[in-house]
């Protein structure tokens, strides 16, 4: 399919095709066209070279569909005529999985789209390569031919290569004026939604992150200078890294360090580094390699369905990103320098945690991405420099300029770009406001949680990464009610070394000091994958095998758990928590484990805790029916609020659809929880309410008329709890609440509302 071999015999096929395709790609680029013009020229030349009958681009739209913009073969006066919704056809099923499509027999497979006004019916083969960038996919380059056959890797690869020519130029501008860009206007207000991964709110001015180093020529005149080039730039990468972890804010020992240790060993791994050298001996030059190498491992990365994947791959593209920098003599972002604002909000589609640290931290107030998530790697980094930061706002670079004023309300998860006057205004009013009440909740720090009436709330945080930790005196909390434990796991490549956990449980109650911790055992499932660790794929896996149905049936895993535990807790008090636990006999499995590995310590001399408390989550519903034997098997239950909501309503809490779609503040939760504190007054366990509920004061307030006086919740709301205990009654708030059980209200939450506010109980959070 490619052009034939030159005249010279050290070349192979698809190198002459691609250097004939780069050469009139940038002649094509240099002359004075316009857009159109333009993408008229290059699918001639593709097709000329490619030796195919028809060859077309269709670029992505904003709804997602798919618009013919240039083709050589088909219809011309298909041209903007011929619309493809999303993932309809072969060519849209290429833009929606981001994969390759290779069909000898085109219009006889099932997923091929008749359009008649291209008459593109007559030709059998069809392949289609996505037109991407940084992950994102801009479109469908198209050939196709009268005869049917497959084509081969050699013109797969040229097509990838041209493809990715084509994204550069689209996105530089250089064939500015096809429509391409998403249709939005650019100088008017907006908002976009996304995800709080870093609390704040920051008002400034908009810098664009963009690392990316546009890659011009791919094949190498001398392989061995590239080679060298290569190794020189591999040597400097490392070195960079390594000089990140005396960054100020990164010295602390901390799960941000993990995060950036994991980074570290990707940037020294030897397969990476054989596969970029593969490359280059191939006779790209050491530029084309990071992008060759990066696209090839991206597309293997994606094809796995978990979190962990993700990350490794968002780490991937920082990497390859950076070393491309290197390569370029720029190590660092251009915009990180004398020229950023004083008040820099930063937007990228996608950012690694160590990019992030590349920025003066005196001049940025905040972080947009349209990736990311609360327990992503850059997240944990921006938690540790304190940044407002928001994750998953789509398409935010397709809508901004440098330099547009934009707030980060990374409260709410909004972003207001170009906001007016009136806005500023007010969030100007929210952030002085945001301070005084901090202030005033930091004067409550010391004050007890005591009721108008005298009744005592204990106050706990939920916690799992160390640099939580110090927001136990920040937040002048009783202690930590849930301290997650498997997102040490979550961030190690391998599953962690009794040392390393045992060390890590230590340095927790270290921090914690004389104030108890609860510690919540391996809760791995439902969206909480480890790579490490093969586990069936399920249909509902927040309903599958995990916590505590995979301690019973992997016990060794759970064993080694808990002997750091007891290590750690040497002389002191263990408080161990359950989560899933789904029938009371379980937790007779459990208890018989844990005296197994006390005996194994006692046997080797290892000291002992004081004393050892096991605690259960309540989240399924089940146990509801079987308090009585429950509680007996138990020394304290706390209630994950989030999970057994969202049970009891059979309503997925991650679906946007369901998941507000019915209220916490309604009879039958209500009443659950009502069911549970009787049985557990009889028998005299302790009850926690450790979810979203628990943080949210209006919610809280019902919880301390429902008889629970102690509450585990984000270190953040513990001042807006305080303010709301400090100015209620307990009594007044039990009897409202069992009156509205009692009576069956319809509109609770109204109710509870109207008693706030005539009540003088502060439930602003």
């Amino acid at each position: 399919m490619v052009t034939r071999r030159g005249d010279d015999p050290r070349l192979l096929p698809s190198e002459t095709a691609l250097r004939v395709i780069m050469r009139r790609l940038r002649e094509i680029m240099s002359d004075d066209d316009d857009g159109q013009g333009r993408l008229d020229r290059i699918v001639r030349q593709i097709a000329g070279v490619m030796v195919a009958e028809v060859c077309s681009i269709y670029l992505k739209r904003q709804d997602g569909s798919l618009e013919l913009f240039a083709t050589e073969g088909l219809n011309p006066n298909a041209v903007h005529a011929t619309r493809m919704k999303r993932g309809e056809g072969l060519v849209g099923r290429c833009a929606e999985l981001g994969t390759i499509v290779n069909e000898p027999e085109a219009s006889s497979h099932p997923a091929f789209s008749y359009r008649p006004e291209t008459g593109e019916e007559v030709y059998h083969s069809l392949l289609a390569v996505p037109i991407t960038r940084s992950g994102e996919v801009l479109g469908v380059l198209v050939i196709q031919n009268l005869t049917p056959r497959e084509y081969s890797d050699e013109d797969v690869e040229v097509l990838q290569a041209t493809a990715l020519v084509i994204a550069e130029n689209l996105v530089s501008g250089a064939v500015a004026g096809t429509g391409a860009a998403i249709e939005v206007s650019r100088s008017q207000p907006m908002i976009i939604e996304g995800e709080p991964i870093s609390d704040g709110i920051a008002l400034g001015h908009l810098v664009l992150h963009e690392p990316r180093i546009v890659v011009t020529q791919l094949l190498a005149d001398n392989p061995a200078a590239e080679l060298d080039r290569l190794d020189r730039a591999l040597n400097t990468l490392q070195s960079n890294i390594d000089e990140m972890f005396e960054h100020e804010h990164m010295s602390a020992a901390g799960e941000h360090r993990d995060v950036l240790e994991a980074y570290r060993m990707f940037a020294h791994d030897k397969g990476w580094h054989r596969r970029l050298r593969e490359a280059v001996e191939g006779g790209l030059t050491a530029e084309a390699a990071v992008e060759r190498v990066q696209n090839t491992m991206r597309t293997r990365m994606l094809r796995q369905h978990d979190a962990y994947w993700r990350e490794r791959q968002r780490d991937l593209d920082d990497l390859s990103d950076r070393l491309l920098r290197v390569l370029a003599g720029r190590l660092t972002s251009s915009a990180n320098g004398s020229d950023l604002p004083p008040d820099a909000i930063l937007v990228a589609r996608t950012m690694g945690p160590a990019e992030l640290l590349d920025y003066d931290r005196n001049k940025l107030r905040g972080l947009i991405v349209e990736d990311g998530s609360s327990q992503s790697h850059v997240a944990v980094v921006a938690k540790a420099l304190g940044i407002a930061a928001i994750g998953q706002a789509s398409g935010i670079v397709e809508c901004v300029n440098a330099g547009d004023a934009v707030i980060v309300d990374a409260v709410a998860g909004e972003v207001h770009l170009r906001p007016t006057s009136e806005v500023i205004s007010a969030y100007s009013d929210k952030v002085r406001f945001r301070a005084r009440r901090q202030k005033r909740y930091l004067a409550l720090r010391d004050r007890p949680a005591i009721t108008k009436d005298g009744v005592r709330i204990s106050l706990h945080i939920n916690a799992g990464l160390i640099v939580d930790m110090p927001h136990l005196e920040e937040s002048g909390a009783d202690g930590v009610g849930l301290y997650r434990t498997e997102l040490q796991f979550m961030l190690s490549d391998a599953f962690p070394r009794l040392d390393k956990q045992t060390q890590l449980y230590r340095t927790v109650m270290a921090e914690a000091g004389d104030r108890p911790v609860v510690f919540r055992t391996l809760d791995i499932g439902g969206d909480k994958v480890l790579p490490y660790l093969r586990q069936p794929k399920e249909e509902n896996p927040s309903m599958g095998w995990r916590a505590i149905r995979m301690a019973i049936d992997r016990p060794e895993l759970f064993r080694l758990q808990l002997r750091a535990m007891l290590k750690a807790a040497g002389g002191r008090e263990l408080r161990v928590m359950i989560p899933m636990v789904s029938a009371s006999y379980e937790m007779g499995a459990i208890r018989a484990l844990i005296e197994r590995e006390k005996e194994f310590l006692a046997k080797h001399g290892h000291a002992l805790p004081q004393e050892v408390l096991v605690g259960a989550m309540l989240e399924v519903p089940a146990l509801l029916f079987e308090l009585d034997a429950f509680l007996q098997r138990v020394d304290f239950v706390s209630v994950g609020s989030n999970d057994l909501m969202q049970f009891l309503f059979a309503a997925d809490r991650t679906n946007a659809r369901v998941a507000s779609r019915f209220d916490v503040l309604s009879p039958a939760p209500l009443r659950a929880l009502r069911t549970l504190m009787k049985a557990a007054k009889r028998y005299r366990v302790p009850v926690t309410v450790c979810g979203e509920m628990a943080g949210r004061p209006l919610e809280a307030m019902t919880l301390l008329g429902l008889g629970l006086r102690t509450l585990s919740m984000a270190p953040a709301s513990i001042g807006p709890i305080k303010a709301m205990i400090l100015s209620v009654n307990a009594e007044a708030v039990r009897e409202l609440v069992e009156d509205l059980l009692k009576e069956g209200a319809k509109e609770v939450r109204q109710a509870l509302e109207a008693f706030a506010e005539n009540n003088g109980v502060e439930i602003d959070s």
